[in-house]
């Protein structure tokens, strides 16, 4: 008969063992949980599509007719969307009835649908544009973003090089990579002027940093939580490392989002 020796009774040996089975119970729960995640997101990326548009213009005489160059989203009633102050045209073509709108839809299946700006922060670089007309989208819900943390997952859909890959939606992952103020200090005293002096005095708008990548169409694009779907930040711009057509070629990884709680004190304006 060959003995069999008990492992229990060498303490080096006991600790192993038990330390094997925790780290086996680990990657066991690890690939449960993934494809119960991206299961997950795929559901609330399916549900959040409908809400989000891209943001325009349409003028008869030009071609093409409808044209885009950020993103938004719809919320409350679903009759207004929140996108960037920089992507609403600063100028239309009043004399050949240009008319500002949103664009919904998918790929080629599209249609225009004016609306008027009710109003702009350009501060936090928002803008908060109503439907005048048709049915209300599938709104989205602005969530806490004041309880937002580092680390956090989060995804972002949108438009990322707006007219150039049309009206196909795009999502990205993203973790919240820091909370961070949108003004930084100077390095030395000689680069200070009136302005950012001013600024430096005020309280720092703190923004989300994010390690998704995104692009200059990506603007106005919500970015929510990946399990409920709630909208904590809105994507405001790319940091891009020399023109801004090299954002395209060579992006530099660095997202910035304005937190959502900007976004409902805007939604009280009238």
């Amino acid at each position: 008969m060959i003995p069999i020796r008990n492992i229990e009774c060498n303490p080096a040996k006991a600790l192993l063992r038990r330390r094997m089975l925790a780290g086996l119970a680990v990657l066991g729960a690890m690939s449960a949980v993934a494809p119960l995640h991206a299961e997950t997101l795929g559901r609330t990326i399916a549900t959040v599509k409908p809400s989000i548009v891209g943001v325009g213009s349409f003028l008869k005489t030009r071609s093409p007719s409808v044209t885009f160059s950020g993103t938004g989203f719809a919320v409350g009633d679903g009759l207004s969307i929140i996108t960037n102050a920089h992507v609403v045209p600063k100028m239309l073509d009043g004399a050949n009835m240009e008319t500002l709108g949103v664009v919904v839809g998918t790929g080629q299946d599209f249609r225009f649908r004016p609306a008027r700006l009710v109003a702009l922060d350009r501060a936090h670089d928002l803008a908060h544009l109503r439907l005048l007309d048709g049915p209300p989208l599938p709104a989205m819900v602005l969530g806490d973003s004041n309880g937002a943390a580092e680390g956090q997952a989060l995804a972002f859909t949108g438009f990322p090089l707006g007219m150039v890959l049309g009206l196909n939606h795009v999502t990205h992952r993203a973790m919240l990579s820091a909370i961070t103020p949108i003004v930084m200090p100077s390095i030395s005293s000689r680069s200070l002027d009136a302005r950012a002096i001013t600024q430096l005095q005020r309280d720092p708008l703190k923004i989300f940093q994010l390690d998704g990548t995104a692009y200059p169409g990506n603007s106005g694009s919500p970015v929510y939580d990946p399990d409920s779907g709630a909208v904590l930040g809105i994507i405001n711009m790319v940091f891009v490392k020399g023109l801004k057509e090299t954002a395209i070629t060579s992006p530099s990884g660095i997202t910035y989002a304005i937190p959502a709680r900007y976004a409902q004190e805007l939604l009280q304006q009238k």
